[in-house]
Order: structure tokens, then sequence, then C-alpha cells
């Protein structure tokens, strides 16, 4: 049976861009007869709220995306939050370990970004890493380590990496996309990387829909679920919902949280129609209920070009009824 999720970080309230990915995540598995797991990514405690967490369970259960597993249900497949699941991240950590794929890293990021020149590529750390402490002696890692904790990054393989993605078709990375990454920071914070790959396996997720600035991290969760022994997920990545500017959404877009739209009147079909018809789901936009979009929904039609957001569309969004 498929399994498929939508992770949130609760660190800022779902928008529109958010809602679009949990509407396909939630077809994909209702069209397939599968499970939907939402999961809670609020691994980063410091910037996770509780209140907000909150907050997107009620947009989601507004916009008729009901979930299998997740909050509020048994929590046979639990827990659902990140910040739960450290041990799972440890034991991880503790196998890569012993296939000799981790090393400590005693870089700064000004110092990264002294050698590498401004951020680029592949790297979420901002520009590549260079490989500086891969091949650092014993003595050399302890005349560092008593200046410093270190962080641990895993060495990446020498091979391409190719995989087939739902949406963009055949991705081909060249080796040593990225450089080696952080799996665990030197205050002890687990990486995304990480803990995005081990839940996922440990979860059973059979397929991953998720944002189209996610597509650049699979070919290293690929590298990770070799080295682990698991069976990756098939890998979806969804076209972003931009702003007039060109970048992703974000407060500088204004006010485009599901919240605020709620209070406006907005009713939740208007925005599923909406979504659908931005996604390529329906030839024109007009009001939906969610499980009216099951029946047929394939990958197929999903558009593979970005959405430019502008306040005309908002506006219909908030005149529909």
């Amino acid at each position: 049976m498929k399994r498929g999720r939508f992770a949130p970080t609760p660190s800022g309230d779902m928008h529109l861009g958010n809602a679009k990915i949990a509407l396909l995540s939630w077809l994909q598995m209702r069209a397939a007869g599968g499970v939907f797991i939402l999961r809670i990514e609020d691994i980063d405690i410091q910037r996770s709220k509780p209140e907000i967490t909150e907050r997107i369970l009620e947009d989601l259960r507004w916009l008729g995306l009901d979930w299998d597993e997740g909050p509020g249900t048994d929590p046979a497949g639990g827990p659902y939050w990140q910040s739960q699941r450290g041990s799972y991240y440890e034991e991880a950590l503790r196998k890569l370990q012993e296939a000799g794929r981790l090393y400590p890293c005693y870089c700064s990021r000004a110092e990264l970004l002294a050698v590498a020149g401004a951020p680029h590529g592949l790297s979420s750390e901002g520009a590549p890493y260079p490989g500086t402490c891969r091949s650092l002696s014993l003595e050399e890692r302890q005349e560092r380590e008593a200046r410093k904790t270190p962080s641990l990054r895993f060495a990446i393989g020498n091979e391409p990496v190719r995989f087939l993605d739902g949406i963009f078709g055949p991705q081909s990375f060249p080796p040593g996309s990225g450089g080696d990454f952080v799996v665990r920071r030197a205050d002890g914070m687990y990486s995304y990387q990480l803990a995005v790959t081990v839940d996922d396996a440990l979860m059973g997720i059979t397929d991953v829909l998720r944002g189209g600035d996610l597509l650049d991290s699979t070919p290293r969760q690929l590298e990770l679920y070799t080295a682990l022994g698991y069976t990756p997920p098939a890998f979806a990545h969804a076209p972003l919902l931009l702003g007039e500017d060109g970048r992703r959404l974000a407060k500088r877009h204004g006010d485009l949280g599901l919240a605020s739209l709620r209070a406006a009147g907005t009713r939740p079909e208007a925005v599923i129609g909406w979504l659908a018809y931005i996604s390529g789901l329906i030839d024109r936009f007009e009001p939906v209920a969610a499980v009216e979009l099951i029946s047929g929904f394939s990958l197929d039609y999903v558009s593979r070009e970005p959405f430019i957001l502008k306040p005309a569309h908002l506006q219909q969004l908030l005149t529909c009824h």
C-alpha cells in the first residue's frame, strides 16, 4: 500500500504555497487508496512553536485534508513530531559512523564562504563544502577539537545520482554535487537531510511529494538511504508558488496565510479550486471540494511551471462566494 506524507515546519503559519503541496500530497494518496501521514518537522525547537502547529492542523481540517496517521491518531507509527524522534536519528548516526561515512568538521560558515565565495549550488549551508576537514589527521583533529566543538559531516560518494521525478522526469546530478553535508550541527541539532530521510524510511513512506525547492536535496537523501540500507521512496517535486518578484512566497509578499483568508470569509472550496486550477488539475477556477478532485487525479496533470501570484489572483479568492 502506498504511503505519503505532508511534513510542515511550525515556524510560520500556512500560506497558499504550503496548501498547494498539502493538497497535491493528499490527492496522490487518496487517489491511490493509500495512507496519508501528517508529520510535524519541529526539529528546530527554537523556531518551532506549538501554537503554530495547532493552527496548521486547523487549516488542514478547514481545507478538508484529513490524515490517517499523525497528531490526534493512533500513535503506533509515531511519534509524529521530529522533536521527539532524536533516538532514531542518533541510531542512524551510529550506523553511518560504523560505515565510515561521517567525520568531524571544525569549519565555520565564515571560513567556508571565504574559501568558496558567494553561496550557490546545492548547499543549504551556503557554498558547497570544499572538503577541508575530510582528510585531517588524528593530531589535527585533536588540536582543533581542543578549540571548537565540531559538527558531523556525511562523506558523499563518487558516483552520479540519478532518479526519476514524478513531475519533472529524469534527473541526474554529477558526482560530489554540493559537497559533503552536515548531519549534526555543532550545537547537537540534527540536520533536515538526516531527519527527513530517517523519518520517511521508518514511517514506510513510499511516495514523497514536496516543493520544487527541495529537488536538489534529493541526491543527498538518496545517498543517505543507500548508506543506511533503506529503500528510497519515489519522489515528485511540485513547482512553487512565487511572488511577483519571482521569489518563493514569504512575509514580504503580504499576508497570504490561510487563517487570514478564512477570517475574510473565503470558502475552503474557493481555495481548493484555485489551487487545483493553478496546479493544472482543472481548466478553470471554480469552487470545488478536495474530495471531488480525487477521481482521476494523476501527477501527469500537474503543471511543471511555477505560478506567479499577483494581487489580482488574491482578489479572485477574496471575492469568490
